[in-house]
């Protein structure tokens, strides 16, 4: 019998599906067993749960940044602790969100000094701040490595006067004399912000420097046990110290070449002048202000001839020099010297 040409080949797929679709027949004692019974009732209950209302499925909420501990001292050595998210700190000082990743663990072994438009963030071994011309945030102050900086902090930013811009916006050419003698009169001592940047220095180099001395107290004594006896265990304590030794001066190293990377660009060095800037705006608008008072008021022209030059004299000040970066220069290149003297100090040790 031949085969129908228009005839079509019945397929076998629901006959398949129905197939995977049945369950294996159960008993009826297994059916009414109180196991099965609560099985059932659960797994209804989770498909339920889970459809909510409309049948949709929550996402699960991303994790937000959780508030971490700092302390803040501000220009006269008051200090507070206080616990803020990224966001406040990054819209407090005015810095982009990549800079507190600088300061967080990934970065730990790195050493950074990164000047912004308001703040200075320094990240040198175990110090991550934030500095500004007026504050420091200090971040985790309560670790053990981080207590001589703060009290370094406590016991040297007290000593220092701010600089005062108060009556900077007065149209009293007398208090205007007065506040520009009290700024020019702190040239002699380091800004804000480097004051805070010795100190880190200070307390880093000093910490490198005692770790070196302890490796090499220790390193001597390894040494004379292995010239007396070549053995495993001999062997592998000079290893191990040698180990040590390489890791140390790769820290000593980081923070020198981020000390020698400034010292070759003076634009960053200047860039780092953050009190120099401030105090640029605060006579922006003390001398806007006056501007506008003026021009409410009609004022002889040999006057206003004598008030214009005042005023450029005032905002060209040798104080406002952006090109001259000598103090922080001779700042970092103290410390260069000390820490090339360090790392020479590793290279020293032989071990071969």
């Amino acid at each position: 019998m031949g085969k129908n040409p228009f005839s079509f080949r019945r397929t076998s797929g629901r006959r398949r599906l129905k197939k995977t679709a049945e369950a294996p027949p159960m008993s009826i004692e297994a059916a009414s067993s109180p196991l099965y019974s609560s099985t059932v009732v659960s797994n209804s209950i989770s498909v339920l749960t889970a459809a909510g209302a409309g049948g949709t499925t929550s996402k699960p909420k991303k994790k937000t940044g959780g508030a971490r501990l700092w302390m803040r001292f501000d220009r006269i050595g008051i200090s507070e602790l206080v616990e803020c998210d990224k966001s406040t700190i990054i819209k407090r000082v005015a810095i982009p969100a990549r800079d507190l990743r600088i300061l967080g663990p990934v970065f730990s072994q790195s050493s950074n000094i990164l000047a912004r438009e308001k703040a200075m963030v320094v990240n040198l071994e175990f110090i991550k701040a934030i500095v500004t011309a007026e504050e420091v945030l200090l971040l985790d102050p309560l670790r053990q490595e981080v207590l001589p900086f703060v009290d370094q902090l406590r016991q040297q930013l007290p000593r220092k006067t701010p600089v005062k811009v108060q009556g900077a916006c007065s149209l009293n050419g007398q208090d205007n004399d007065m506040h520009f003698s009290a700024v020019e009169g702190a040239e002699n001592d380091l800004p804000f912000e480097f004051q805070v940047l010795e100190i880190a220095l200070e307390v880093v180099c000093t910490y490198l420097d005692s770790s070196v001395a302890d490796l090499e107290r220790d390193a001597y004594p390894v040494l004379d046990d292995l010239a007396r006896n070549v053995s495993t265990k001999n062997l592998e304590h000079v290893r191990s110290l040698k180990s040590n030794l390489t890791r140390l001066l790769a820290r000593v190293q980081k923070v020198r070449d981020e000390i020698e990377h400034l010292l070759d660009d003076n634009e960053d060095m200047a860039h780092l002048y953050l009190t120099r800037k401030w105090i640029q705006n605060q006579q922006s608008e003390a001398l806007l202000t006056t501007t506008a008072s003026n021009s409410m008021v009609p004022v002889p022209s040999h006057l206003q001839r004598l008030s214009s030059n005042r005023s450029g004299s005032l905002v060209t000040s040798n104080f406002m020099d952006d090109n001259d970066v000598e103090d922080l220069e001779m700042l970092l290149e103290a410390y260069f010297m000390q820490l090339d003297g360090t790392r020479n100090k590793i290279l020293s040790v032989s071990l071969t």
